[in-house]
């Protein structure tokens, strides 16, 4: 069984490396006449099934062969044997190759990173001497001190009379209401309201107009929630299509390598008749 193993997984891996071969030869990047990406890949996908189906037949054949058995059903077994310690160790070889590209596009991935957070690193303390030299410590803290104090005020103006409010103020409440309409669904009557009269004060536009523009950007912002849901529903039946399809192919080419090696396992098990007369002369 484990020489029929290793006889179909040599096979198909030689038989793989002639595709591949075969394929390369095809390629002609000068003269432009190189195969459309998707006709390589049917023909690559096709020549991977039969070179692994050959593979499988001829492991079957030889596992049968070398145990000396005349009975089908042992035959049948050592087919089965060689198809299922193939897949395995095609499982194990390729689970280790997608491993390694992992792990060594992680590797490069974390060695850039690392570079450019150096060089960053190297600029932004460049940055900051420079900065250091042409700004006092005073002026700093009173930069600061200037922002931290505008959004105090800009805080604690809501809720007053919008046309008493300075912009940061009814801006500041504005983002409020928006973010409420986004994360609720909708606005109260008298959030509404309200929005409304600090969009017309902060614009300087009639209650009316304001009132058109906030239901417009409510309008906007439902058909973009919309159409990114469609998206997102769409990404998902795409992925599940997708899932299913690699599934069922997967157990197809299975299910077409048991048959194969079961097939070629058959054809190995050595006749009944001339089994008996062998031992006899024996």
């Amino acid at each position: 069984m484990i020489a029929g193993a290793v006889v179909a997984l040599t096979i198909g891996l030689m038989l793989n490396a002639l595709g591949a071969g075969v394929g390369a030869t095809t390629v002609d990047a000068t003269a432009r006449e190189t195969p459309s990406a998707s006709s390589f890949g049917i023909g690559a996908a096709i020549w991977l099934l039969v070179s692994n189906l050959i593979g499988l037949a001829v492991g079957g054949y030889v596992a049968a062969r070398l145990s000396g058995t005349a009975d089908n059903t042992d035959g049948t077994l050592h087919g089965l044997a060689v198809w299922g310690t193939t897949f395995l160790i095609s499982a194990v070889l390729l689970g280790n190759l997608v491993s390694g590209i992992a792990s060594t596009a992680t590797s490069g991935a974390s060695s850039l990173l690392g570079s450019v957070a150096s060089g960053a690193g190297s600029a932004a303390s460049a940055a900051g001497q420079q900065a250091a030299s042409r700004t006092s410590t005073g002026t700093l803290q009173s930069m600061a001190q200037s922002v931290t104090d505008r959004v105090q005020s800009a805080l604690s103006g809501t809720g007053g009379n919008p046309a008493a409010m300075t912009s940061d103020q009814r801006k500041a409440e504005m983002g409020q209401l928006a973010t409420r309409r986004v994360t609720d669904g909708q606005l109260s009557q008298a959030d509404r309201e309200r929005l409304n009269q600090l969009v017309a004060a902060e614009y300087n536009i009639s209650p009316q107009d304001a009132q058109a523009r906030v239901a417009q950007a409510e309008q906007q912002a439902t058909q973009a929630a919309r159409q990114a849901e469609e998206t997102a529903r769409r990404a998902a039946d795409t992925a599940a299509s997708g899932t299913s399809i690699a599934a069922f192919s997967v157990f197809g080419i299975m299910l077409l390598g048991a048959i194969a090696a079961v097939l070629g396992a058959r054809r190995g098990t050595r006749d009944l008749l001339t089994f008996r007369n062998t031992r006899r002369v024996a």
